[in-house]
């Protein structure tokens, strides 16, 4: 299996882009860029020299990955969704030595036009709506939603909205799966078969 790269892309040489991947038009990706097997880069992707994108991630049209951004397996950018790499930005002033790293753990989702602020670590499976603007750090399954973003619930591996309430002791069952998770305190996890 094979690369594909759109005749409009431009892939810098050092680019390490693992088998499968597919890269589509006006895509620039730099040099020191690492991208793993099977990953999609839509239409307008942008992917800095310190970004590591992991296997099966899925970038929509119109998202940077900037430097210092790493997405652990499977995680889903949704379309214009962006990530900012310096906390206080300002024009007149050089902050590049400033950049703060963030993390987006394995099969997260970040929503169609979400900002994610940089420095927070986004948890796995966890689930930004459209729109939100996420400052700090998000659990594990915790659904995201506004601006600032606030907890509104869980989620399942699956992508299904969990009945639980957002701390306490409980467990559920996810409807499409039958695999069952349980709440302890503030943490969700799903339990082994």
């Amino acid at each position: 299996m094979t690369v594909y790269r759109h005749p409009s892309a431009i892939v810098d040489d050092g680019a390490q882009i693992g088998e499968g991947s597919r890269i589509w038009h006006f895509v620039h990706v730099c040099g020191g860029a690492v991208i793993g097997r099977g990953v999609t880069l839509g239409q307008g992707v942008f992917v800095g020299n310190r970004a590591v994108i992991g296997d099966r991630c899925k970038i929509q049209n119109n998202v940077s990955i900037y430097d210092n951004v790493t997405l652990e397996e499977g995680v889903f950018c949704g379309p214009s969704m962006v990530f900012t790499n310096v906390y206080n930005p300002r024009a007149l002033i050089d902050r590049k030595s400033q950049y703060r790293c963030t993390l987006v753990r394995r099969g997260a989702t970040l929503g169609a036009n979400c900002t994610i602020v940089c420095g927070v670590k986004i948890g796995a499976f966890a689930f930004v709506a459209a729109g939100a603007v996420v400052t700090r750090d998000v659990p594990d399954h915790a659904l995201m939603l506004g601006v600032p973003a606030r907890q509104a619930g869980w989620m399942s591996e699956y992508g299904e909205q969990l009945d639980l309430p957002l701390a306490g002791e409980a467990q559920v069952v996810c409807p499409h799966t039958g695999e069952h998770y349980r709440l302890a305190g503030n943490r969700l996890s799903k339990v082994p078969a």
